[in-house]
């Protein structure tokens, strides 16, 4: 007899796992973050996804999302994968998949686990020492709840320099006309930015395309410090994702970014894309030499197959 499948129950909370297709890493800058987000939100509103929790990791990316239809559930994810992919490639002269398909998903029934998913995915940079509290970790967006600018000074247009002025203009057309950012778009709004300009121009475009439902996040814990409290004291795995590490920690990555723009004194990161097996393995050498990162970390930061380092 024929198991029966499941309905697709529109009020279930979604855990969704998304991977780079060979495993290497995705986010290098926060650009890459910030490109990825625009893309997540804007195929969120239109195609009716609630976003409850929203964590991307260098090599990877969760999401705990309740849809109005499994149909609406699959265009959001091929949407957004669809999107960003074609702009990493094109941006970093680089071609093929990005991500790895389908997408990993588990559903979670009843409020119990989907606190346990959404304590999961905001702790995993804790779980990866990328950050001591969930919060803290700017990329799980919990802190935006609190504050429009958590990481920055506040945005004050009539004090802010002129560059940074014509930065968030041109950021609210984007987002008014429904465009996502782009890496080059980005990468020219930030370099006339001083330090303390380019944190206020990050919270100001997560904050203005942001659509995580903080409220009914919230709900399942009675209130945002619960939830933070929550985070502070629990951690774990979601076994039904089979999510496996590599290596103990991900601040190696972060790390190796600055190694690479040090040592070779690019002008952006993702040049490396680019670079034939010979001239990744000199950089793989160059790498291992000043960092005590696993190798298998480096190839996948260089985009190589370990088995050839």
């Amino acid at each position: 007899m024929k198991s029966r499948k499941r309905a697709f129950q529109r009020d279930i909370v979604i855990h969704c796992y998304q991977r780079t297709a060979d495993g290497g890493l995705l986010f290098y800058t926060y650009s890459d973050y910030l490109v990825w987000f625009t893309h997540v939100c804007l195929a969120a509103r239109r195609y009716h996804v609630t976003i409850l929790a929203a964590c991307p990791m260098p090599d990877h990316i969760h999401l705990s999302v309740k849809a109005a239809s499994a149909q609406s559930l699959s265009e959001f994810e091929q949407r957004w994968t669809g999107d960003y992919a074609r702009e990493y490639n094109s941006f970093c002269g680089t071609e093929g998949s990005v991500f790895s398909s389908p997408f990993g998903s588990a559903v979670k029934i009843g409020d119990k686990k989907a606190r346990s998913n959404i304590v999961y995915v905001g702790n995993n940079p804790v779980e990866r020492r990328l950050a001591e509290r969930a919060e803290d970790y700017r990329w799980t967006f919990l802190a935006y709840y609190a504050s429009r600018n958590p990481f920055s000074k506040p945005l004050i247009i009539r004090q802010s320099s002129w560059p940074l002025k014509k930065a968030v203009k041109f950021v609210e057309t984007q987002f008014k006309a429904s465009k996502p950012l782009k890496h080059c778009q980005l990468k020219r709004l930030f370099r006339p930015l001083s330090y303390e300009e380019s944190q206020r121009l990050t919270d100001f475009i997560i904050s203005t395309y942001n659509v995580i439902d903080y409220e009914e996040t919230i709900r399942f814990f009675g209130s945002y410090d619960n939830m933070l409290v929550a985070m502070h004291s629990t951690t774990g795995s979601e076994h039904d994702l089979n999510e496996v590490f590599i290596g103990k920690t991900d601040e190696h990555f972060v790390k190796m970014v600055a190694i690479v723009m040090r040592e070779l004194k690019l002008d952006d990161i993702h040049e490396i894309l680019t670079y034939d097996m010979g001239k990744k393995y000199e950089l793989f050498q160059l790498i291992r030499k000043h960092s005590p990162a696993l190798s298998a970390d480096i190839a996948r930061f260089l985009h190589m197959p370990i088995k050839k380092v």
